[in-house]
């Protein structure tokens, strides 16, 4: 099989500040300032043509960061991703103007991608039937509900047939029968070999769709492989997650960061 994406030792980090006059000192003094935060450490993994695989982790374990990273919408601290092609990111509301109307942002989006005049015009009627909006296609955007944003971005950036899809929670909002054709749509994506990664709380969804998984703990990998082998040792872990207190959860937090640098300080001696 040929290589889709490959991620190697992928860091993202970001600075909290107490204060807006910390940050400024940050940015002017050559002390550094501020707390670092790692919303991905160390990630590495490969996905070949037609993967689909699904993004596993609590609230914060760095799912929709990594989503963004390999959809080259926000960088990466170091580490590297290659991607064989162009990548979208279907996400609510993800690279859509609140101040166009929906109209004016297939317009917008497609020129952004390369696509001449021609043939965004071409495209459009698809685009607006299959986002089932109505009237609402002429509205601004910040009108519509995340729902409606959801089904525009989705329609979007399925016909402009990019070669590796993200769904960062896309399908979590709106009505059942779009969430459907959305899955219908992303099928037939699979058969024709394209690369798809899948952010989903929902994890009948995920196991529906996905033949792989990547579980993300704490910005770090925490298992990779099959759906089928991933997905019952996370549904494990999550039920013995909820039942910690809040001070267990801390604890947890804590050992992990403390297991994985041992790991790599074994790993590289």
């Amino acid at each position: 099989m040929t290589k889709s994406v490959v991620v190697k030792n992928l860091t993202k980090r970001y600075k909290l500040y107490s204060s807006n006059k910390e940050k400024m000192m940050d940015i002017f003094l050559p002390k550094s300032y501020g707390e670092p935060f790692y919303a991905l450490r160390d990630v590495s993994f490969t996905a070949e043509k037609g993967d689909t695989i699904g993004f596993v982790g609590i609230n914060g374990s760095g799912k929709s960061t990594l989503s963004n990273i390999i959809a080259g919408i926000v960088p990466e601290t170091s580490g590297t991703v290659e991607i064989d092609g162009q990548a979208s990111l279907i996400a609510v509301a993800a690279g859509l103007n609140n101040q166009l109307t929906g109209r004016e942002n297939i317009e917008l989006k497609c020129l952004m991608l390369g696509f001449s005049k021609e043939k965004i015009k071409a495209l459009e009627p698809d685009i607006i039937e299959f986002a089932e909006l109505g009237k609402f296609i002429d509205q601004p955007v910040k009108s519509y509900s995340s729902g409606m944003r959801s089904r525009l971005g989705f329609a979007i950036s399925v016909h402009t047939d990019p070669d590796v899809l993200i769904i960062d929670e896309a399908l979590s909002v709106g009505d059942k029968a779009f969430g459907e054709k959305c899955l219908e749509k992303m099928q037939e994506f699979k058969e024709r070999g394209k690369t798809m990664f899948f952010v989903s709380h929902s994890i009948g969804q995920m196991k529906k769709f996905c033949e792989k998984a990547i579980w993300l703990e704490f910005g770090q990998v925490k298992m990779e492989g099959s759906i089928k082998d991933v997905i019952p040792a996370y549904e494990k872990f999550m039920d013995d997650y909820k039942k910690m207190s809040n001070k267990e959860k801390k604890q947890y937090r804590e050992n992990a960061f403390k297991d994985r640098s041992e790991e790599k300080e074994k790993a590289h001696s």
